[in-house]
């Protein structure tokens, strides 16, 4: 998930400068985004916390906290609580609140990878009528990853009709290469294609880790 770790310390911290913010097909705010992270790792438990913020506006900030186990067999469970700044961040209101807790049951073997997402609360102001759904199936080739994910409620809202339909909203390609800048330092780079059905929307996003 982060591209580096920090010396033998159960803590790790990092980020990446993102082209936009895309998450499940679907992109938020207008413009480049840093996405900082900071977690802890004690065996296969981790937890942390992850954000998304543009440079050009407030918009689409976002401040996640999340917990996960990791089975040897290759099954994590965990939970995240999506929190969008600029809001009360004690609301924890059906109504009003601020705070969307997912569910994720993710699955991975060889180059293939399943997960499973639940969105288990409603919350007036985070957006969510809770049960949500998002389901995500993705394989990775020698040199590039397909990506296949669909779901409703915040997925596929039709926001004036206040209504969603479980459908297709994630198609991608990504890839991964690195610029060398000197003898000693490169540049690793990401790339995505991301195709959303259900909105009608082609995106083609860089990022870089660090």
């Amino acid at each position: 998930m982060h591209a580096q770790q920090v010396s033998s310390s159960p803590f790790s911290v990092g980020g990446d400068f993102v082209s936009s913010y895309l998450w499940r097909g679907t992109r938020f705010g207008t413009g480049p985004a840093i996405q900082p992270y900071v977690e802890l790792s004690l065996g296969n438990f981790s937890a942390g916390g992850w954000g998304s913020y543009c440079f050009t506006t407030n918009e689409a900030a976002e401040a996640d906290l999340y917990l996960s186990y990791g089975f040897d067999f290759g099954l994590r469970i965990g939970v995240t609580d999506y929190y969008f700044p600029g809001s009360d961040y004690f609301d924890y209101s059906a109504e009003s609140g601020n705070h969307a807790f997912e569910v994720n049951l993710g699955y991975e073997i060889k180059g293939l990878s399943l997960s499973a997402n639940y969105f288990l609360n409603e919350a007036g102001g985070a957006g969510t009528a809770g049960g949500d759904l998002y389901f995500e199936a993705a394989y990775g080739f020698d040199s590039f990853c397909f990506v296949l994910g669909a779901g409703n409620g915040w997925h596929t809202m039709e926001v004036t009709a206040g209504e969603s339909d479980f459908n297709i909203c994630n198609i991608g390609v990504t890839a991964s290469s690195e610029i060398q800048v000197t003898d000693s330092f490169s540049l690793p780079l990401s790339g995505a294609l991301i195709l959303n059905p259900d909105t009608e929307q082609f995106h083609v996003v860089i990022g870089n880790s660090f």
